[in-house]
């Protein structure tokens, strides 16, 4: 065992030891013994409440204009008194539909004070993928902007479901004023911070979709106390990143730049929701959001805003790194770090990294929404020592790597990644089959292959679901197929990645049609682009009429059918 990994494994005893910061005991969770922080907030509402602390501090920069905690708390207690004269309370579910802004993060905080369930919506769905959200979680209430609310032609399709309009007045398009109260005119109505309400760690506290790998995206029901632990966990990951790279931050803290983030990634995602929104509010941080993706304005807002801090997909760190002005000492000079998720990174962004930011805190994450994030972590000198791995594992969760028939096997060797703990969902909500398919007597199998080396590092190698990861958004390939399918000549459909310089992977299709079938690669995108969202259109398509190949037992060899489409594009 290095230096380095002795030291982790004494600052991780360190941390986590009896009066400790982050003492970890034994709790039973779910009927099961798992271990815990001592020290995290068992509540979403009590930990939202200790933010109210940072009072005048800067805490969101957005469009040019800087949201103090004050200010947003103002917002938070007055949307927040709204909701309750609407009747929503502990167990009510608001649905969250727009990009990143300041009002997504004050519906949030509002929604979850009343213990209430906060479940954001992908913003870049279609009214048709709206629609179908909010019929699965049944909202007492959306808070939603403009654009979405045109998408859905005004109507959320829930009864009873009430409407927040965020955005200019008037400009609603199709959708109904008089069905749609405006933000601003509730924010305006000061309204006192609302009494915690009375509540148990284990009942709901979160919704987040993820698409998995099934044809319809999936309901992530997690509780109270698994958020909570999920965030104290980023808390740790901080304690054990400085403490093993002392020699970084004695030089950044010289510097004397207050720690601010850029946020790029989508909020309705766990890596902008934890990691970055409610980590920065419990701890006092400034996040500049930015609303939609743009390597060029990403240099200047870091300039401009002396960020400290950016995670993203590995393709956004590609281009930000790529952009001219990125290696001036005023943009990427204030960088203490860069962040991305722990798989499928290209060999050349790691060797980019570490040459351009050789001394800096940049690291590496594994975790997944079923998971509220948590998994495996390292940054600073762990990540220098390990670029390829995804971490070392937290104290609050198990990991097991397994073969095809679950038996556990042994350190280096690679199987199925399986994890456990307390910051593992309930649930796949409205659904029991699919519950029942992920998890295994409390294990959550994660149908990414890796494995664990002897010295605890988690390494993931490739991935078992048939999900494409375009830009760090997960886009299920069923679900593509399936679109596709719904049209008459269509007989057959493939979907699959293929990697892409600019996006990292991209979604290609390969189609079956009947013959003399009038259809085209265009049409069939225009199909696929009316019904789903851009992102998941595929960027080529191939037809053809004759059958896809097929083993013995009737299953499509996509396999196969990549590779043959890949050769044609080669020849």
């Amino acid at each position: 065992m290095s230096q380095l990994s002795e030291l982790y494994q004494k600052v991780r005893t360190q941390l986590t030891a009896p009066s400790a910061p982050f003492e970890t005991v034994e709790e039973v969770v779910r009927g099961r013994p798992m271990r815990v922080y001592r020290n995290a907030f068992r509540l979403l509402p009590e930990l939202l409440a200790s933010a109210r602390a940072h009072g005048d501090k800067p805490f969101i920069v957005y469009d040019g204009e800087t949201w103090t905690f004050d200010r947003f708390f103002a917002e938070v207690d007055a949307l927040a008194a709204q909701l309750r004269d609407w009747g929503v309370g502990p167990a009510s579910r608001v649905a969250i539909a727009m990009r990143n802004r300041p009002e997504w993060a004050v519906a949030f905080a509002a929604a979850a004070s009343l213990g209430a369930v906060p479940a954001p919506l992908n913003s870049f769905g279609v009214g048709e993928e709206l629609h179908d959200a909010l019929a699965m979680i049944e909202p007492s209430a959306l808070v939603c902007d403009v654009e979405r609310l045109e998408r859905m032609g005004g109507d959320t399709h829930v009864a009873g479901c009430r409407v927040v309009r965020v955005g200019a007045e008037g400009q609603a398009g199709a959708a109904p004023a008089e069905r749609a109260a405006d933000y601003q005119q509730i924010v305006r109505n000061a309204a006192a911070p609302q009494p915690l309400p009375s509540l148990d760690p284990d009942d709901p506290a979160l919704i987040l979709f993820t698409s998995g790998a099934t044809s319809r995206p999936k309901a992530v029901l997690s509780s109270q106390r698994a958020v909570c632990q999920a965030l104290f966990n980023i808390d740790f990951i901080g304690a054990y990143s400085a403490m093993t790279s002392p020699d970084i931050i004695e030089r950044l803290m010289a510097r004397g730049i207050a720690p601010a983030t850029l946020t790029a990634v989508p909020l309705f995602h766990v890596s902008g929701l934890h990691a970055q929104l409610l980590s920065a509010l419990r701890n006092g941080r400034r996040l500049v959001f930015m609303p939609r993706w743009d390597a060029a304005k990403a240099i200047g807002l870091i300039r401009e805003q002396q960020v400290t801090q950016f995670n993203g997909a590995p393709a956004m760190v590609m281009q930000l790194i790529a952009e001219p002005g990125f290696d001036d000492p005023a943009c990427g000079g204030n960088l203490a770090g860069l962040g991305f998720g722990g798989a499928g990174l290209p060999q050349r962004l790691i060797d980019e990294v570490q040459r351009r930011k050789p001394d800096s805190m940049s690291g590496i994450g594994f975790g997944l929404t079923e998971t509220n994030g948590v998994g495996a972590a390292s940054s600073g000198r762990l990540f220098a020592y390990k670029p390829r791995s995804a971490g070392v594992i937290s104290p609050i969760v198990e990991v097991k790597v397994v073969d095809p028939s679950g038996e556990a096997l042994p350190a280096g060797e690679a199987g199925e990644i399986w994890l456990r703990g307390v910051t593992i969902m309930d649930g796949y909500l409205n659904d029991p089959s699919a519950t029942a398919a992920a998890m295994h007597e409390g294990w959550f199998r994660s149908g990414d292959i890796g494995y664990v080396d002897e010295e605890g590092f988690l390494f993931v190698v490739d991935r078992i679901k048939d999900v494409i990861n375009r830009f760090g958004e997960k886009i299920a390939a069923a679900e593509v197929e399936s679109c596709l399918l719904q049209m008459p000549d269509v007989l057959e459909a493939a979907v699959f990645a293929v990697p892409d310089e600019t996006t990292g992977e991209a979604v290609a299709a390969v189609v079956s049609v009947r013959e003399g079938a009038a259809l085209d690669g265009a049409a069939l995108r225009a199909h696929v682009g009316a019904h789903l969202a851009a992102y998941k259109v595929p960027a080529s398509v191939q037809v053809l009429s004759v059958a896809l190949p097929r083993n013995a037992a009737g299953k499509l060899l996509k396999g196969e059918v990549r590779s043959a489409f890949l050769a044609s594009r080669q020849g």
